[in-house]
């Protein structure tokens, strides 16, 4: 799949902002504004967030956007929608990249350049109980730099960036573009057929499939073969004491 940086998507908005606390956080304000799916970027965040209110390290000239929209459906189906940005991100990073990039994608929420991380996903809602008002999908990539190694947690993932990684330099808004036409792309078919073909086309890039990894909860370490992702989005490991199906947990390689 190849995008066109020149073209975007029909029926998304898009707002491109000098400087936010968040882009998540500036989605919310907008949500009760909403009329239509809308892309917001910002060239630069001053209290940017990760998973579990990990702080997100990104310098400047680093790719740091939200979709902000009011999706169908209960908010299980709603959250299917990161795997739905991982696959836009993975053709975005593609398209920029080329062919030689090694591209991944690592159960929950992150895409790795040739073994390292180099984007990110952080999904956040509003609503009650079955109803969903709005869902933000926050993307954050290292276009130009990485954070260094000692700002992350121990046993986490190497960050890398596209710049050091292939020696390409792409600005964020041109990123934006091949971003947004791949999401609608993937948005269009988990409209139409649901999660089954997204869950497919997302094994297909996971890293580590079939291999030993180690999977982290709240409240347990549990280590095994990663098998497959269940219907839901599951991570579903096979360990010595049969299989597990784990709906949450950090991942570790």
């Amino acid at each position: 799949m190849s995008a066109d940086p020149n073209l975007w998507p029909q029926g998304y908005a898009r707002h491109v902002l000098a400087e936010v606390d968040s882009t998540n956080s500036e989605a919310a304000r907008l949500a009760q504004n909403l009329t239509q799916p809308s892309w917001i970027m910002a060239r630069r965040q001053t209290a940017a967030r990760g998973r579990r209110g990990r702080v997100w390290i990104s310098s400047e000239g680093n790719f740091a956007a939200s979709l902000l929209m009011r999706p169908a459906g209960d908010p299980g189906q709603a959250a299917l929608r990161s795997f739905v940005a991982a696959l836009a991100l993975a053709d975005a990073l593609g398209t920029v990249c080329g062919p030689t990039a090694q591209i991944t994608l690592k159960w929950p929420n992150d895409v790795l350049l040739n073994g390292g991380k180099v984007a990110g996903i952080l999904l956040e809602s509003a609503g009650q109980g079955r109803g969903l008002s709005h869902l933000i999908i926050g993307i954050g990539v290292n276009l130009v730099a990485a954070p260094p190694p000692e700002a992350v947690e121990p046993g986490a993932m190497k960050p890398v960036s596209v710049q050091n990684e292939t020696g390409l330099v792409i600005v964020p808004e041109e990123f934006l573009n091949y971003l947004a036409n791949a999401f609608a792309r993937w948005e269009m078919q988990f409209a139409a057929y649901g999660f089954a073909p997204i869950r497919t086309a997302w094994l297909q890039r996971a890293a580590r499939l079939g291999q030993k990894i180690m999977a982290r909860t709240m409240t347990e370490t549990i280590e095994g073969t990663f098998e497959t992702l269940a219907e839901d989005g599951s991570l579903v490991l096979n360990t010595g004491n049969g299989r597990r199906t784990l709906p949450a947990a950090d991942v570790f390689f």
